[in-house]
């Protein structure tokens, strides 16, 4: 009976909690929704994620202090982890697979942690969400270091799972970035950096995999690409640093070098093979004037900063060192 009653008081505040989240609330003007047209019902839902990017555009302030934070651990071999459950958790598992072919990152660089495992990113495993212990375990198993940043991800932000993560990594040392679509939340507390994109009530009830969803996957695209122009993955607005892996990319790779250097296709086809197929030295080799040795020279000087390459193939001397703060 005690059980019962126990379990009972839990669920009552739960529902409470619940209750005073903004993503959880109930949209009254679109309380007749089934009995609208298709596209009236998708023109309301079109209005309602036109709002999403501004909501946004105003966390964008804690954005870019994270994105800070986390650069200048990364440049010390720290790693971003994500940490969430159900939508949010594969919104960072997504994040974090796209690092590698776009960015050319080590596929352990940047990980995603969903709750209840890599099954949970087809399908949903019941009760996973509400371990908070699961959370730090997961962190534990990849031996989480304090140079590492750890971004707990939740729409509600209460998630025990990914509170649990960022409560955990916070008492390592690490950095931690809670991601949260409800203003002052305990994962915003938890975190050292909270950034609460305040989507308000869904246009289904609840269903967060909506705004809530679009804001998480934003946030996500700022955190790791803001990250890796700032560690020098790119030159100019071009991805410098991608594998070339198919037909696709190594095609992509040769149109990159041209864009970058407005070489002739031989002159890019040469310098592509002189250099093993490497976009940065190709680049380096072309616009610097130096040899596929002397490139790779500079470019290992600079800590793989293309642009400071260049610029000191071009003054003919010795790159900035690899371990200034700004790229």
């Amino acid at each position: 009976m005690a059980t019962t009653d126990s379990a009972d008081a839990a669920e009552r505040e739960l529902r409470e909690q619940l209750a005073g989240l903004a993503t959880e609330a109930r949209r009254d003007d679109l309380a007749d929704i089934d009995r609208m047209g298709t596209e009236a019902i998708l023109q309301a839902m079109n209005a309602e994620d036109a709002t999403v990017p501004a909501a946004v555009a105003k966390a964008a302030p804690a954005v870019a202090a994270a994105i800070d934070a986390l650069t200048a651990r990364m440049r010390r071999g720290g790693r971003l982890i994500y940490a969430g459950a159900g939508t949010a958790g594969r919104m960072g598992v997504l994040d974090a697979s796209e690092c590698p072919p776009t960015f050319n990152t080590d596929p352990g660089q940047v990980v995603g942690l969903i709750a209840g495992g890599p099954g949970a990113i087809r399908e949903a495993v019941e009760g996973a969400e509400d371990d908070a212990a699961a959370g730090a375990a997961d962190l534990a198993s990849i031996g989480l270091t304090p140079e590492d940043t750890v971004v707990g991800i939740s729409a509600s932000g209460r998630t025990p799972y990914a509170v649990g993560a960022v409560r955990h990594a916070r008492a390592a040392g690490a950095l931690t970035v809670g991601v949260s679509c409800n203003p002052g939340s305990p994962l915003g507390a938890a975190a050292e950096h909270a950034v609460e994109v305040d989507t308000g009530p869904e246009l289904i009830a609840g269903s967060t995999r909506l705004k809530a969803g679009t804001a998480q996957k934003l946030v996500l695209n700022m955190i790791s690409t803001v990250t890796m122009v700032r560690l020098g993955k790119t030159y100019g607005n071009l991805m410098v640093d991608l594998r070339s892996t198919n037909e696709k990319l190594r095609a992509r790779s040769r149109r990159i070098v041209e864009m970058a250097t407005g070489a002739g296709e031989e002159a890019v086809e040469r310098a592509l093979t002189e250099t093993g197929g490497e976009v940065k030295a190709a680049i380096l080799t072309l616009v610097g004037g130096v040899g596929p040795e002397e490139a790779a020279r500079l470019l290992a000087g600079s800590g793989g900063r293309l642009r400071d390459a260049v610029d000191a193939a071009r003054a003919g001397q010795a790159p900035p060192s690899a371990e200034r703060t700004a790229p």
